[in-house]
């Protein structure tokens, strides 16, 4: 099947609240990476508004002709903006206000009690819910005991290991993110994954068949400043599926 490309535009707002204003539009980014081949769009509103604001989670919904993708933490504050809003999914992360960008995945296995209702919430509101969680088999059940429809599998891990060089490391990550897939897809999940991934990883990961999204943000804005965001989601697109296309030839 197929593997679609979410592109995350948080980090067009990081570029335009540096100097506040309206430029660089994250809305216009989401409408090129969408014309460029991207299948949905992922936007985190923090509960610091560093980056994507109200408003744009609204301009985003109304005025992007694809799936929004909206990434929150499980507080009751971004219950009711997301209920407000309706996206066509919801992923909640984790979040701290001190870190830089997200550490590490959701704990669900120590709060399924908390959890569970706000899954129920959205998911009667027509909202599909990812939890974005640790390649872990604890995590993994977890999210299927409070019936969530997706899971994003955190590659920050690997990707890291992958980008210094350490091999056993990195081949040790990839081979818990494979068997998290796995994992998943058997409990009736649907499986994404994301973090930290260039066009180099997006492709290894690519061979997991279980795998239906990838959803990338800081590496494409960035390679943005260079290329041009439409040329590089092109070239994301076809890493991907260059993946697709290995994974094919080691199943026959």
């Amino acid at each position: 099947m197929p593997i679609r490309l979410g592109v995350n535009v948080d980090h067009v707002a990081t570029v335009r609240n540096a100097r506040g204003g309206l430029h660089p539009d994250p809305v216009r980014a989401a409408q090129l990476a969408i014309k460029a081949g991207a299948d949905g769009i992922t936007a985190h509103l923090r509960e610091d508004r560093r980056h994507i604001t109200d408003d744009d989670i609204r301009r985003l919904r109304e005025e992007i002709p694809a799936p929004l993708n909206f990434e929150m933490a499980a507080t009751d504050e971004m219950l009711k903006i997301a209920l407000a809003t309706k996206p066509h999914a919801v992923c909640l992360v984790p979040e701290k206000r001190t870190e830089r960008t997200t550490e590490g995945g959701l704990e669900v296995a120590r709060a399924k009690s908390q959890l569970a209702p706000k899954v129920a919430f959205l998911s009667q509101a027509g909202i599909r819910v990812s939890l974005f969680i640790e390649p872990d088999q604890r995590q993994i059940q977890a999210a299927a005991d409070v019936h969530a429809a997706v899971v994003e599998l955190h590659t920050g891990a690997w990707c890291e290991a992958v980008m210094q060089g350490r091999t056993h490391p990195a081949e040790y990550e990839f081979e818990r993110l494979r068997a998290g897939a796995r994992q998943a897809h058997q409990l009736g999940l649907e499986v994404h994954a994301g973090h930290g991934l260039d066009f180099d990883t997006a492709e290894a990961i690519s061979v997991f068949p279980e795998i239906k999204e990838l959803n990338i943000g800081h590496y494409m804005i960035g390679e943005a400043i260079f290329d041009g965001l439409e040329t590089v989601v092109k070239k994301m697109r076809a890493a991907m599926e260059r993946g697709r296309l290995r994974a094919k030839g080691e199943a026959a």
